[in-house]
């Protein structure tokens, strides 16, 4: 039909605005973790990727070095995160999560878990399935669109 969105449009549009939604919802239950949205996040980098440099933790979270240098500060101050001697240069440190680190983003994990749960439970059955049934077609579709966002920022910006 002329004038008509394709079918592909539509679902990035759904897909869009549900992952703005669902973001949205986590708020609260991200709230009761004690943190920033910011420092959460990073430390939910460093707990489930790994140590990693300022840089590399920078990079990943899409913010410049001073930025990250202040969400890491507040972490170590709060004992979630340390900086400890990088192994193979003098000039890095790498960042790691703590324990109590390690403690706080699981628990702030599952607390986000059992929400999506709650609310799964409570679609009707078929919606439900459906849902189970695209979950991993959804991860892989969000590990591909980092890198085609990137490459598109770049073809606009020279």
């Amino acid at each position: 039909m002329p004038g008509r969105k394709s079918s592909l449009q539509e679902t990035a549009r759904d897909l869009n605005s549900a992952a703005i939604h669902l973001l949205r919802g986590m708020r609260a239950a991200d709230r009761s973790s004690g943190l920033t949205p910011a420092r959460l996040s990073a430390l939910s980098v460093l707990v489930f990727g790994g140590p990693c440099t300022l840089g590399q933790l920078a990079r990943t979270e899409d913010v410049s070095g001073p930025t990250m240098t202040r969400i890491v500060d507040g972490l170590v101050t709060l004992g979630l995160a340390s900086r400890d001697d990088h192994p193979d240069s003098g000039r890095q440190v790498l960042i790691s999560a703590t324990d109590a680190g390690l403690d706080l983003m699981h628990d702030a994990a599952q607390l986000r878990i059992d929400v999506i749960v709650a609310a799964l439970r409570s679609l009707p059955t078929a919606e439900r399935r459906a849902i189970v049934a695209a979950s991993a077609s959804l991860r892989d579709l969000s590990s591909l669109v980092p890198a085609i966002a990137r490459e598109r920022a770049e073809r606009r910006d020279s």
